[in-house]
């Protein structure tokens, strides 16, 4: 009997053909024009990702971590000053606060959640503390109204790292409405994921949204006039053209992610209940989007060897809190100063959850993953 191909984590190249067909029109258009930089691609993308953020500004950049990096400078963020975030992330999250020579300061996690926990916040604000960049880690809000409250009586700026989290919702309102300033990536395999880097920032404020644009083109507000010194942040139109034949679908490949999550929760419903495994929950008031399916297991390098025998993929997003990062080293956290970052690293493992996975792909998941856990 012919064995079934493997479960990929991630399969890039399960397009329908009416996509396919609207990316390669819409880039032809692009070539058509000859604007390969700040087009009318990219005006469109920004006015149609604003509207579906629900937000009076999106500014497309080049990447996630030059939204957050160009966010960072937009609010003079450097030398001296802290900006709280979450160690149990992507580096960029902390990355972008280092590279302006500010301090990154970690504040442990919620275990249920994966996202920074109010309750530890309060504790880590300084006199020095400019910003929190809470993460919206997995495809789910953090806890918004507890981090806002602490922001406003504090007197410190919210950058939401919304970089997984495009489409997700707090109480009704999405992610990149819900502090000063947000940042988006479009990476490939983000939830609208772009043909290469790209990114954007979302914010209400104009005159943020005046200096973000500014900061995107070296710092002009003219050409050849320059009012600070910024970069080359710009999107490249192709980016945005494939953007705005992605962005309609957004919604539904977002429903699918929950559709195949909801299945997953069904099948380790009995193993979760016998602690077997931890399964990702929905907290009060929020719309996951499954940027990752993301469970908890004892030997959890054991069971994706065991799944990888069976041809399933899986990944660990992420196995080494940034508190511990070489990098790091002279901020001075040591081993057991997070603790559930910590434990997390060691115990998480990412399912597939990509909206073309198929009904019998899920399954052959589940039962792989219900054949590899202890």
């Amino acid at each position: 009997m012919k064995s079934e191909k493997p479960v990929p984590m991630l399969d890039l190249k399960r397009y329908d053909e009416a996509l396919r067909q609207d990316i390669a029109r819409r880039v032809d258009e692009v070539f058509a024009t000859g604007k390969f930089v700040m087009g009318p691609a990219n005006d469109e993308f920004e006015r149609s990702f604003a509207e579906e953020v629900g937000v009076a500004h999106a500014i497309g950049v080049t990447s996630g971590t030059d939204a957050l990096l160009v966010s960072l400078m937009a609010l003079n963020i450097g030398p001296g000053d802290e900006v709280i975030t979450s160690p149990f992330t992507f580096f960029a999250s902390a990355g972008a606060v280092a590279r302006l020579r500010a301090t990154p300061v970690f504040v442990d996690i919620d275990p249920v959640t994966f996202n920074l926990d109010p309750a530890r916040l309060e504790a880590a604000i300084t006199p020095r503390t400019r910003a929190i960049q809470p993460v919206h880690l997995y495809g789910q809000c953090a806890d918004m109204d507890s981090i806002q409250e602490i922001a406003v009586r504090r007197g410190v700026t919210i950058l939401e790292d919304a970089c997984q989290a495009v489409g997700a919702t707090y109480r009704g309102a999405s992610a990149g409405v819900l502090g000063n300033l947000a940042a988006f990536s479009f990476y490939p395999t983000k939830n609208l994921g772009a043909a290469g880097d790209a990114g954007a920032v979302t914010t209400n404020d104009p005159e943020l949204a005046a200096v973000v644009r500014s900061l995107r083109m070296h710092g002009s507000s003219a050409t050849y006039h320059h009012d600070r010194i910024g970069g080359n942040f710009r999107m490249d139109a192709i980016q945005a053209a494939v953007l705005n034949a992605k962005l309609p679908r957004l919604a539904g490949w977002n429903e699918r992610r929950r559709q195949i999550a909801a299945r997953y929760a069904e099948r380790f419903a009995d193993a979760a209940q016998q602690g077997s495994l931890v399964l990702p929950r929905e907290a009060d008031d929020r719309r996951h989007v499954y940027h990752q399916f993301v469970v908890r297991v004892p030997d959890r390098d054991g069971v994706r060897a065991r799944l990888s025998e069976r041809g399933i993929g899986s990944a660990v997003f992420y196995p080494i809190p940034l508190h511990l990062q070489d990098c790091f080293v002279d901020l001075g956290y040591h081993h057991g100063d997070l603790p559930e970052s910590e434990r997390a690293a060691k115990e998480v493992v990412a399912l597939p959850v990509f909206p073309e996975l198929t009904e019998n792909e899920i399954d052959r998941v589940a039962d792989a993953v219900l054949a590899s856990i202890p």
